[in-house]
């Protein structure tokens, strides 16, 4: 098997997004300070106990947006290649709770190290000729943190502004013990398929990641039917062939099926050719790719 590379001449732009655009605000309120209490005054002195008083009212104030810091000009843009190094891990990457809304730039945007942090580099409506949506993992303080594409368990932390939301119904969980990939739609698993995974040395990296965009099958063995690259990368780039280097983590079918359940791959995640359409049917790039060794429990379509 190999690696699915998404050559800029033969990527194809997909089909609109799922849900009605949201703009993301872009600052307001996002959460609230108690403020000290004023202090009491002594009481009068009375025969009796003491006349009961009533504590100060305290005030709320919105959150403070941490601004942004100008970015360079020379930062480097995210394409297909290795993602710049930096930015922070993700803390919840094999939590398989679903990622609900995508993000898409509308214009090239700085990506940060965190709220109000340093500039590492620029994001594009596009990577590699496909429109770019990546799932919102996070959101604190007005900022949003991202799936990082072209790199394995990372984050991006975003501004306000210069982009717009997207619903994401749909979630894709595989167990790399089982052999098996379960399509989720609203929290509800819809379909379970066996599946090969990568070999010893190549393992198919684990965390979540993402549909990074759609290619046409570069050859026969890919089995006639269209590949999802994803924005997963070798967690070992030196371990595959030379021939693979710099390539990404893809979804997709094979000539024959005689290595289903088994580690054949190099870190690709392999299925029928009958699942991997369906797949290209129903579910749209952005959608969140997780990665386990096993489910606490099987999904109800094993």
């Amino acid at each position: 098997m190999r690696f699915d590379r998404m050559n800029r001449r033969h990527v194809r732009t997909l089909a609109a997004a799922v849900g009605v655009p949201l703009l993301l605000l872009a600052g307001g309120a996002t959460g609230w300070v108690l403020t000290p209490a004023a202090a009491p005054t002594a009481p009068p002195v009375v025969v009796g106990p003491p006349a009961p008083t009533s504590a100060a009212p305290t005030s709320a104030a919105p959150e403070r947006v941490p601004a942004a810091a100008p970015a360079p000009d020379d930062l480097p843009v995210v394409d297909y290649g290795p993602a710049p190094t930096g930015f922070p891990a993700d803390p919840d990457t094999l939590d398989t709770t679903p990622l609900t809304e995508g993000l898409h730039p509308t214009r090239r945007i700085a990506a940060y190290t965190a709220p109000g942090g340093r500039p590492l580099a620029f994001l594009d409506p596009t990577l590699s000729g496909v429109e770019l949506t990546m799932p919102i993992a996070r959101r604190q303080a007005g900022w949003t943190a991202v799936l990082l594409p072209s790199a394995n368990r990372t984050l991006a932390w975003l501004p306000p502004g210069g982009h717009t939301t997207v619903a994401l119904p749909d979630q894709i969980v595989v167990e790399r013990k089982h052999h098996r990939l379960t399509w989720y739609r609203a929290g509800r698993a819809v379909r379970s398929w066996e599946v090969s995974l990568g070999q010893r040395g190549q393992e198919t990296p684990l965390g979540r990641t993402f549909i990074l965009g759609r290619t046409p099958p570069p050859e026969s063995v890919y089995g006639g039917v269209d590949i999802y690259a994803l924005g997963s990368v070798p967690d070992d780039p030196d371990s595959v062939p030379p021939g693979l280097r710099g390539a990404h983590i893809g979804v997709h079918s094979w000539y024959h099926d005689g290595e289903l359940g088994r580690n054949t791959t190099n870190g690709c995640i392999r299925l029928t050719k009958s699942g991997q359409r369906e797949l290209l049917a129903e579910v749209r790039p952005g959608t969140e790719v997780v990665v386990v060794d096993e489910l606490p429990a099987p999904p109800p379509t094993a």
